[in-house]
């Protein structure tokens, strides 16, 4: 393990999280699971910040770290690209006038993500 990066969390990101849970409106986590599951996030979060410096540093290429945050962090599905799939759906699976479903698709390939 390397001495130079410490593990544990910096003690003003604890008192963040504490806030956080004091504010938030989920109070049916106890406050040391919900601070321990925002350490394994932080960590894991460094760890993978770590590699992805390493690829850049190993490789001489600045975007090297990209794919691998990509993959280790997808985003998650716009709620576009969650109603074109179940619109998707309803064009298969059920019987529905075509221009009907042309329309919802073109308003919703028009809004933005």
């Amino acid at each position: 393990m390397n001495n130079e990066h410490p593990i544990a969390p910096p003690t003003e990101l604890l008192g963040r999280w504490e806030e956080d849970w004091h504010h938030s409106k989920v109070k049916h986590i106890e406050l040391e699971d919900y601070i321990a599951t925002q350490a394994a996030r932080w960590g894991a979060d460094q760890e993978l910040e770590a590699c992805c410096e390493w690829l850049v540093r190993n490789y001489n290429y600045p975007e090297a770290g990209n794919p691998l945050r990509n993959t280790r962090r997808p985003k998650p599905p716009s709620l576009n690209s969650i109603a074109l799939q179940m619109l998707g759906t309803i064009e298969r699976d059920a019987h529905y006038i075509p221009e009907i479903t042309d329309t919802i698709r073109r308003a919703l390939e028009a809004l933005d993500d």
